[in-house]
């Protein structure tokens, strides 16, 4: 849970969380919002209030132990993210190895997770304007959360732009509590040993989601 404490002088340095998604109602529910969702879920597990608007982000602070801990959801729209994430690391003269992006990603079957230090972007808007915006750094960590391929012929915009169904939503809110779960070990080991756990327990869940329809 939080704790309640000055948060003007960082030691150790925060840990800025970054949920990608679009702003508005239109959006809510939909699978390019999982990045909102899992900022959410999270500030709802520890108690922390999102609640405040800083550098074009819906944002909030607290700490989880003794890990300050900086949450936000840009409201700039997918493709300009990287305008509120960009800013926000410089604003708290973050390193990008203290940085971690939760996104959306159709090359993973719907509910698995996948933490990476690095990578690129897989063609996904977000993570192009966020490189952007770090000046085509790309050192900065990932928490993918897939939602599957389109089906047949549809198209990836309308796909990524609809709401889940039941049996993928149930698949995505279990996935949002495992989130929840690698993030608070990784506040607690840091990243490098929690990816390596972490992913291994997503491996087999891939294995034996990846022929399952979305």
């Amino acid at each position: 849970m939080i704790t309640r404490r000055c948060f003007c002088s960082f030691a150790p340095r925060p840990w800025l969380f970054v949920g990608l998604g679009n702003p508005g109602d239109k959006y809510k529910g939909t699978r390019h919002n999982v990045g909102f969702e899992m900022i959410d879920a999270f500030a709802e597990a520890q108690g922390i209030e999102v609640n405040t608007l800083n550098c074009k982000a819906i944002f909030g602070k607290g700490f989880v132990g003794d890990a300050p801990l900086l949450l936000a959801k840009p409201q700039t729209y997918m493709n300009l993210s990287g305008e509120s994430t960009g800013a926000l690391a410089a604003y708290y003269k973050l390193p990008l190895n203290r940085v971690i992006v939760f996104h959306d990603d159709m090359d993973l079957p719907c509910g698995v997770l996948r933490l990476q230090d690095k990578g690129g972007h897989g063609s996904h808007n977000g993570l192009k304007s966020v490189i952007y915006h770090f000046r085509g750094n790309r050192e900065f960590a990932r928490l993918r959360i897939g939602i599957g391929k389109p089906p047949g012929q549809m198209d990836p915009k309308a796909f990524l732009l609809q709401k889940f169904n039941a049996s993928a939503r149930e698949r995505i809110d279990t996935a949002l509590q495992e989130g929840v779960e690698g993030l608070k070990l990784l506040l607690l080991k840091g990243l490098t040993e929690t990816t390596r756990s972490f992913n291994t327990k997503q491996k087999y869940k891939h294995i034996r989601l990846q022929t399952m329809p979305t």
